[in-house]
């Protein structure tokens, strides 16, 4: 309790002597927080080793959508091209500094909106809650998490007036994530009579990518991929009752972002008209792109947190202004709810790695089982061996540092079964086109082939694609996991 009090009296000093003084401990318990990750240093998780996986495909020459599958925004991969495409610490070390840069621009735009407390408390905020929450939300870096700098950037140019450079962050972030469109909608709304300016910074960018993609010979693997994928996928939701489903992970998430909401509600009901309006937009909008899908992942709420946080930092320094440490010591009690749910695990993980043993977790069942399939593959590998993986497991190309020799490397567009639901159910959304791309997958001979998915849905097993019976016909059994078998091309 005295830390958390200790951290709010930190981001709450007013006068520029003390505001000298505290600035560096503001910016170390920042740092702290962002390098706790390395706690993950011995852990992938689900959608950063897919992206660490194109890194990699993409050091070995070969371009997205037209040499191998990515469904993803090309910065993705591009983001992982700075650690080479490597797990462990440069990879955590590589998070942390996006962390650092996020919490950096947080701090300048809620500075430039209200004051140097407000700057500070912004960046505390973002550096807690992008670490004390769900794990698989918060520590792998996909297209919602690696939106936050852009999305920042974006509004931070828009709330200072430059319209064309808030248009152009915008492209930034919808290059990273296709939401990045509802980043280009708050940047227009609040700068509606220079909407115009916005659209034009929003379309440089994206018609460079458009010119590389053709240029490439990219563009129809990036329609068919990113967008026909996406909107199917988007289109194809299992969840049965969105409305309830949306209510229940809403009201989940603010409970463990209570501190926010709290500082929000404050904030909102005390700051004037202009700001009052701009903030109901961007929040308004930020959420709406949280509801695309139908889905309520916990890390689709990545969306809603800077705006939530710019709000947030005024509340808790106007509530600091009147209450004082009455102000703090609530906070600080909201704060320790996910610091006490979330703070243990990265405990764990440290002693765990320091006894150099596999933590017992449930969450990373699937990646241990993918280490132990690929050092049984690296014992068994020769330079210039290929890999295709049947399953959802890109984990295994990033710890063999393999590759496919085509366009596929994993079984959803070969089966129409995204990974959100394969575990469980086979019925195809992308029945046709998977037909076609399996007669495709037959025509490459890659020297590994692994299941890690039949002996966990029997029903999505490859053998049972009578298509694909021939060409299994060439694969012995060369290892097995708890979890994977592993194949050994014959001739």
């Amino acid at each position: 309790m005295i830390g958390f009090v200790s951290l709010m009296q930190a981001a709450a000093v007013f006068t520029p002597q003390s505001t000298r003084r505290k600035i560096p401990a503001v910016a170390l318990l920042v740092i702290a927080m962002a390098c706790l990750r390395f706690c993950h240093a011995n852990l992938l998780w689900a959608d950063e080793d897919y992206h660490l996986a194109a890194a990699i495909n993409i050091l070995h020459a070969r371009i997205p959508y037209r040499d191998f599958w990515y469904d993803k925004p090309p910065l993705c991969a591009v983001y992982y091209l700075l650690n080479t495409g490597y797990p462990g610490w440069p990879l955590r070390l590589l998070d942390a500094a996006y962390i650092v840069l996020a919490c950096w621009l947080a701090y300048k735009l809620a500075r430039a909106w209200w004051g140097e407390a407000e700057g500070r408390a912004a960046a505390l905020f973002l550096a807690f809650f992008t670490t004390f929450y769900l794990p698989s939300a918060v520590i792998p870096f996909a297209a919602d998490a690696l939106m936050i700098a852009p999305h920042l950037a974006a509004v931070y140019c828009a709330h200072k007036g430059r319209s064309l450079q808030a248009g152009l962050w915008a492209a930034i972030a919808f290059l990273f994530n296709t939401k990045g469109v509802f980043v280009l909608a708050v940047c227009a709304v609040w700068l509606l009579p220079e909407a115009g300016w916005v659209l034009l910074g929003f379309a440089i960018p994206a018609i460079i990518g458009l010119i590389a993609a053709f240029a490439t010979g990219a563009w129809a693997g990036y329609w068919e991929q990113v967008w026909r994928w996406g909107f199917i996928y988007a289109a194809g939701s299992p969840v049965t009752n969105p409305i309830a489903l949306g209510l229940k992970r809403t009201a989940d998430w603010l409970g463990f972002h209570a501190a926010l909401a709290a500082g929000a509600a404050f904030a909102f009901a005390r700051i004037g008209r202009d700001d009052r309006w701009k903030l109901a937009a961007w929040l308004a909008i930020s959420f709406a792109a949280v509801c695309l899908g139908t889905r309520f992942a916990p890390h689709y709420y990545l969306q809603v947190l800077p705006p939530l946080v710019m709000l947030a930092s005024r509340g808790a320094v106007l509530a600091w202004r009147r209450y004082g440490n009455a102000a703090a010591i609530i906070v600080a009690v909201l704060l320790l709810v996910p610091f006490i749910r979330f703070g243990p695990r990265y405990a764990s993980l440290a002693v765990a790695d320091l006894e150099q043993r596999q933590p017992r977790w449930s969450d990373i069942v699937l990646d241990v089982d993918s280490q132990l399939a690929a050092e049984k593959i690296r014992l068994m590998a020769r330079p210039g061996d290929t890999l295709f993986v049947w399953g959802y497991r890109p984990d295994m190309y990033v710890y063999t540092r393999m590759v496919s020799d085509s366009l596929f490397w994993d079984s959803q567009p070969l089966t129409g079964v995204p990974a959100d639901r394969h575990l469980k159910a086979n019925t195809p959304i992308y029945s046709a086109p998977a037909a076609a791309n399996r007669k495709r997958l037959v025509r490459s001979s890659p020297t590994f082939l692994v299941d890690g998915l039949g002996l966990l849905n029997p029903k999505l097993a490859p053998a049972l694609y009578p298509d694909l019976r021939p060409w299994l016909a060439h694969y012995r059994l060369a290892g097995r996991t708890k979890l994977s078998l592993i194949y050994e091309r014959t001739n």
